[in-house]
């Protein structure tokens, strides 16, 4: 290990089974704890590479709990929508929101998320406040899957070696120093869904996560960074300014693209329009949308995100076409449908 430091000092890029071998020693309980501190802070300083993030995540999925999707009678692409966090705009939970109305429209969203690190609710946060049970184990999540089309994998369920380095990671978050755990929430799902869509918090980011989900096997990623009119990002596909969105899969080769509000038909909106408060208000927040009853800007971003997913999915041709499915499934109640399944089924 501590050849492994010496290289990161010098600013090099670690092999394949260097990562390997970092990935143990973080995740050991054992492990010596001014190592790994010492270990993260190098691989930041340096700036990790695409490859680099992909292995630690493999490394890591391999101690994750498998929740056996495959297991589960379902029909459609499964997907996952997500984002890094970090924004800081305290917008409502709008990827949780959307996962009920991609639900809706035919694909089988396979949640991965966890509790609020910088907003004051996360998705775990919300759900939970809508009576659904975060701590099921496998069988009862690919039961949501069969009955509600949509089930949620909370983080510390399904990664618990990852409390081996808990404290270092509280340590350095104390100095102001990210680290990679910052960057790979969303791509430790251990569903490992068919498809994915996720927000990232720099634009830079874009390009290098859809090459890692492209690594990790997805047969479509779209990774997206949305920005406000006065230049602040957006960890989503954004209602209050363009959004930049680059798609990658297995067979397919990274295309890069941008897109504006107004060229799917939709209002650009502020951030107090936007945003959202704890979790009781978050969800309900939520059901508004769902049941048709909030149907302003909030809703248009639920809209715009929904018809992407549902785009990445390929149960629409374009993003255009995804957002009407998405109106469609909202306006005759499909979409709330599927959150009272998945509130009558993870009890």
């Amino acid at each position: 290990m501590d050849a492994i430091i010496r290289q990161l000092a010098a600013g090099e890029d670690l092999s394949p089974r260097q990562v390997e071998v970092a990935a143990a020693l973080l995740l050991d309980e054992k492990g010596e704890e001014d190592k790994k501190l010492r270990l993260l802070e190098l691989l930041s300083a340096k700036g990790e590479t695409a490859a680099e993030i992909a292995g630690f995540v493999e490394a890591f999925l391999e101690q994750a709990v498998n929740p056996h999707v495959g297991l589960a009678d379902v029909e459609g692409p499964t997907i996952d929508v997500c984002g890094t966090g970090g924004d800081k705009l305290n917008l409502f939970n709008v990827s949780t929101t959307t996962m009920f109305v991609v639900a809706a429209a035919g694909a089988v969203v396979v949640k991965h998320g966890n509790r609020g690190i910088t907003s004051k609710s996360g998705g775990a946060d919300v759900l939970e406040a809508l009576g659904v049970r975060l701590d099921l184990p496998a069988e009862g999540f690919r039961t949501c899957l069969e009955k509600a089309g949509v089930g949620f994998l909370f983080a510390p369920s399904y990664h618990p070696a990852f409390k081996a380095v808990a404290g270092v990671r509280k340590q350095l978050a104390e100095r102001g120093i990210r680290t990679i755990f910052n960057l790979i929430g969303p791509l430790l799902n251990p569903g490992r869904p068919q498809c994915q869509l996720v927000g990232v918090f720099e634009r830079s980011l874009c390009p290098v996560f859809a090459e890692i989900l492209q690594r990790l096997g997805r047969e479509s990623a779209w990774v997206v960074h949305g920005t406000t009119s006065d230049g602040r990002s957006v960890d989503e596909v954004s209602l209050l300014g363009s959004t930049r969105i680059c798609k990658a899969g297995t067979f397919q080769d990274l295309l890069d693209e941008e897109i504006r509000p107004r060229d799917l038909g939709l209002a650009h909106a502020e951030i107090a329009d936007l945003q959202g408060g704890d979790a009781a208000v978050n969800a309900a927040i939520l059901e508004n949308i769902l049941a048709g009853k909030d149907t302003g800007p909030k809703a248009d971003m639920v809209l715009i995100n929904a018809g992407t997913a549902i785009a990445c999915c390929g149960l629409a041709d374009d993003i255009g076409g995804g957002i009407e499915l998405a109106r469609a499934v909202i306006s005759d109640g499909s979409a709330l449908e599927r959150l009272r399944l998945l509130q009558a089924t993870a009890r």
